[in-house]
């Protein structure tokens, strides 16, 4: 039960007692040299050869050679071996290999290695198969960057230049991956180009193409002009910035709706009032939307008599941008406007109809919307229930084809197609208003680019079906943190479609060919099959490679309907990166139920591997492919902002690790500093990385290794097997250590099984500072040091001290590897060469645990906190304290810890920090005028409650009589040049030194 009086009185425990021994070892021995050095020899100073700090270039250089000694290399194989029932898969979500490694890999791979060294340590075989995206234009993009004359290029040699850049790009990352310490079979990974990956994703699409959840349809998807293919929505980003140059025109009516005939007589013209931020679709509008249930207004236009029809909401904004005054003469419902039609703006002849749509907002704009079926998702809905055509009148790389007319042909529609359909409407009168408009727009995430809307040929993935199941599942899987799993259930439900056809030829090809003279699509079971056997053997290059006649048998051609194989054509359609990447768990996942413990990938995964690898797999077998999503934050600068070159702020991993050219400015920190950022961040947010949180990072990181080197000073000389004391035996304030180090043990273990490693530091570091380093160390000094080297007192703490090196050791070691098994290098009594991660995870007894230590103790650290505050941070050792309590409970757990009335070496005398206590239960008779008296009271809780007595005491503290001993310095001798009764008892055993 650690109360909250407990943090002042650790951090001024130290500060009290700082003139005595609580010094460091090494200003302990310059104050013996000013002193008297006669007895220096005969204390037991701390002594170890392990570094306190690794300056420079010695960092990074200890961890290469820790890697190599400790067996780095083979950890994962060597698990892999054992013998146990308990398996942890964690599945690796690709990333791509189309680039240098940077701090978002170190942020994912550092986190997956935490988990599954965790693991490994549990006593678990950890299944862990690195992987890369290899496929797709990320790579293709980077590949042809450089190359003259890429365009003429032949699949086949687009093909081999994309895969030679991948595969420099992963030696790379790879290497970079292991210099951080993340543990892999290296040799043994998984990469989307491998003939056997390639052929299980086939296999999976087979299953979802024979349940009919594989289609070919026409219909406007997202259409990248800038590479020339369709993309999916989480290949986009978006622009907020985006300026449109948006424009309003009128629809003259061709045909007034029957139920306003009334209103509008004819004897003046009236048209309809469009608004759109994208003119170049105008040309091939097909109708004009209204919303049924709104209200419309007929106006008339103040400056030029003519009448429009709009929105009732939108009458006063439109006026206004117009720069002129409406008069309503009428108001209707929408749905009055049935049955009407307009003509089209810019092409004779057109008629452009009036239609009710549910998508009709009116927020912005004039309440109806022009509706060009080629180039929306709810235009072609409205068009495909009125049977309207939905022709488009753009090519692959954003131009208007032959049949947009000669005015238009050839010009890109984001450019001088735009203004060239803006002109023509100009020309023919309907141009009321164009104006720039900045808003939200989608760009290829890749090339930066815009996208547009375009209407094309493509396959999908119906998701309508699937997605119901999918969420169902969804809601099995626990998410972490919670809050991510309602944004993919969002996502799930926004997704009707998922295109997963691209038009590159760096992927993997849709197995379908195509009847030359009608275009007609063959696949089925047989084809699909044939093609899976092949690539299984010589890998999708086999696509491009072979000639039809290979790829395609007679005998599918036969029962198709069809003649001849050579009347048919391959498909030049590739699978999305999304549905490569999304089938890794029918490839890298082993077993009947191929199912992972874990997926864990940054939040944009929610939308893209997260929900590709959901989608497939339930589609395929109505299961996740995972138990358990870990969803991580972005890195970002120090201040909160994107990492940008311009800026200034981009922080490369190696440069961490190794240092810059000028290491005054970028100093080499090694890899375990960036394991530290990654495990102290709060990675469930935005992860900040910048010079001073690394330079934060390295000071945690040594203030450690001090309490480690304290650790390992003091053991020296100590055989666990041979020098143990049973915990019975033991002094009460070290059997309150091992209570201690069991609670700490137990909430580490539970934070790392909730993936909250930011709370393990926190943890970790508590425990270091106050619990261990404030706490115990400043009391146990005089012991470690001035007592006999084999006395059952010294033997006490030092058994306490090599258990809690284990344990502080094995806690951080999934977060530094190379800095615990440096450490057990350094324990003296290891005789084995196994290292940390081979034997086991914190081994703390349950024997450890006496929650009634807690009173004794911290009732004597009350009275203590008492007494150094009442002396205000002089030197303790010059003072003796009188305790007085009443007869009872407290007094009681005090003669526990002091049996004696006034003693200079008992337990109670040692937690008080001063030279000599006394422990009375009455109030002394006579007090000295310097006494100090301080009264305070403590609770005593005890059985969950069932004893309880709150109990008072006074501290007297007055200044000590004595001299201060020659050796242990200490106020407990007669005269100054001879030592006090224990260190003369020591020294009289010849003893005294190791």
């Amino acid at each position: 039960m650690l109360r909250a009086w407990r943090a002042p009185l650790l951090a001024r425990a130290r500060a009290g007692a700082a003139r005595g021994w609580a010094r460091s070892a090494a200003s302990e021995a310059a104050a013996e040299s000013r002193e008297d050095s006669r007895y220096r020899d005969t204390v037991l100073l701390p002594r170890s050869r392990f570094p306190a700090q690794l300056p420079g270039r010695l960092q990074p250089e200890t961890e290469l050679k820790t890697q190599q000694k400790c067996g780095f290399s083979e950890l994962y194989s060597w698990q892999r071996q054992r013998k146990t029932k308990q398996e942890f898969c964690l599945h690796d979500g690709p990333p791509y290999a189309n680039g240098d490694p940077h701090v978002g890999h170190a942020l994912n791979k550092i986190l997956k290695d935490i988990t599954n060294r965790f693991h490994v340590m549990r006593g678990y075989k950890v299944h862990y198969v690195p992987g890369w995206d290899c496929h797709g234009l990320p790579i293709e993009l980077k590949a042809l960057s450089e190359v003259k004359g890429a365009e003429n290029l032949s699949p086949m040699e687009i093909r081999q230049r994309a895969r030679a850049f991948a595969e420099k790009a992963i030696e790379k990352q790879k290497s970079a991956f292991i210099r951080w310490g993340v543990m892999a079979d290296w040799a043994n990974c998984y990469l989307t180009f491998d003939p056997k990956y390639e052929a299980n994703q086939l296999r999976v699409f087979h299953k979802m193409h024979n349940k009919g959840l594989i289609y070919q349809d026409y219909k406007p998807v997202f259409w990248s002009p800038s590479t020339k293919t369709a993309l999916a929505e989480a290949e986009l980003e978006y622009n907020e910035q985006h300026v449109s140059r948006s424009v309003y025109v009128k629809f003259p009516l061709l045909k007034t709706p029957p139920k306003l005939t009334s209103v509008i007589d004819g004897s003046s013209p009236a048209s309809v009032l469009v608004w759109t931020t994208q003119p170049w679709t105008v040309p091939a509008n097909q109708a004009v939307c209204y919303m049924p249930d709104s209200a419309y207004s007929i106006v008339k236009c103040a400056t030029t008599g003519q009448h429009f029809i709009l929105a009732a909401d939108r009458v006063e904004s439109t006026a206004a941008v117009l720069d002129t005054q409406f008069e309503v003469i009428s108001t209707c419902k929408g749905a009055d406007l049935a049955d009407g039609s307009c003509a089209h703006p810019t092409i004779p002849g057109r008629v452009s109809p009036l239609l009710p749509a549910n998508h009709v907002t009116m927020t912005k704009g004039t309440g109806l919307v022009h509706t060009a079926p080629a180039h929306g998702m709810e235009d072609y809905s409205v068009a495909s229930h009125h049977q309207l055509p939905t022709d488009c009148l753009v090519d692959e790389s954003g131009c208007f084809t032959e049949a947009a007319g000669p005015e238009l042909k050839n010009k890109n529609v984001l450019g001088e197609g735009n203004e060239a359909v803006i002109q023509m409407l100009q020309a023919a009168g309907s141009l009321l208003k164009e104006e720039k408009y900045v808003h939200s727009y989608p760009y290829d995430w890749r090339t930066k680019k815009p996208m547009i809307i375009r209407a094309s040929k493509q396959w999908f993935v119906n998701t309508a079906d699937v997605k119901a199941a999918a969420q169902d599942v969804l809601k099995k899987v626990k998410v972490i943190p919670t809050s991510a799993v309602n944004r993919m259930l969002e996502m799930l439900d926004r997704r009707t479609f998922w295109c997963i056809s691209r038009q590159r030829c760096w992927g993997v090809p849709i197995p379908a060919f195509y009847q030359k003279s009608t275009g007609e699509c063959l696949i089925n079971s047989e084809t699909i099959t044939d093609v899976i056997k092949i690539v299984e053997q010589q890998g999708t290059d086999a696509w491009w490679a072979l000639p039809i006649e290979q790829l395609l048998s007679k005998e599918a051609v036969a029962k198709a309907g069809g003649h001849d194989v050579s009347d048919y054509v391959k498909g030049q359609d590739v699978l999305d990166i999304w549905f490569d990447s999304g089938t890794s768990w029918a490839h890298v996942l082993e077993g009947a139920e191929q199912r992972a413990d874990t997926y864990l990938e940054g939040k944009d995964q929610l939308g893209g591997w997260f929900q590709s690898s959901l989608l497939t797999s339930v589609a395929a077998r109505k299961k996740a492919p995972y138990k358990t999503l870990v969803v991580h934050g972005f890195t970002l600068g120090e201040k909160g902002e994107k990492m940008s070159k311009s800026i200034g702020n981009v922080v490369d991993p190696d440069v961490v690790i190794n240092g810059g050219e000028d290491h005054t400015k970028d100093p080499p920190y090694g890899a375990d500093v960036l394991r530290w950022w990654v495990a102290e961040s709060n990675v469930f947010t935005e992860v900040l990385i910048g010079p001073v949180v690394l330079n934060a990072a390295r000071d945690d990181i040594n203030k450690l290794r001090n309490t480690l080197r304290f650790m390992l000073g003091n053991v020296e000389g100590f055989n666990p097997e041979t020098d143990s004391i049973p915990p019975a035996e033991m002094y009460i304030v070290d059997q309150y250590m091992l209570h201690l180090l069991h609670d700490y043990g137990s909430k580490v273990t539970e934070a790392y099984k909730q993936y909250d490693y930011s709370k393990v530091v926190r943890l970790l570091q508590a425990f270091c500072s106050k619990s261990l380093s404030n706490f115990y160390f400043s009391m146990i000094k005089d012991r470690l040091y001035c007592e006999e080297a084999k006395d059952p007192k010294r033997r006490s703490c030092q058994t306490v001290l090599a258990e809690a090196l284990d344990i502080v050791v094995r806690s951080f070691a999934p977060i530094l590897p190379h800095l615990a098994e440096e450490v057990f290098q350094y324990i003296p009594y290891r005789k084995d060469s196994e290292g940390v991660f081979r034997t086991g995870w914190i081994n703390a007894s349950s024997a450890w645990k006496k929650p009634g230590t807690e009173e004794a103790i911290e009732g004597a650290c009350a009275m203590r906190d008492s007494f150094l505050g009442s002396i205000s941070g002089k030197n303790a050792l010059e003072y003796e304290v009188i305790i007085v309590i009443e007869p009872g409970l407290l007094f009681e757990l005090m003669e526990a810890l002091q049996a004696e009335e006034t003693s200079s070496v008992s337990q109670l005398n040692e937690i008080m920090m001063a030279s000599q206590t006394t422990l009375l239960s009455e109030f002394p008779k006579e007090t000295p005028s310097d006494a100090n008296i301080i009264k305070g009271t403590f609770l005593i809780n005890l059985e969950g409650g069932d004893i309880c007595e709150q109990s008072s005491y006074k501290v007297i503290a007055r200044p000590i009589a004595k001299a201060k001993c020659p050796r242990c310095r200490r106020y407990t001798a007669e005269s100054s040049s001879t030592p006090c009764p224990r260190c003369l008892q020591v020294l009289a055993a010849g003893k005294g030194s190791t």
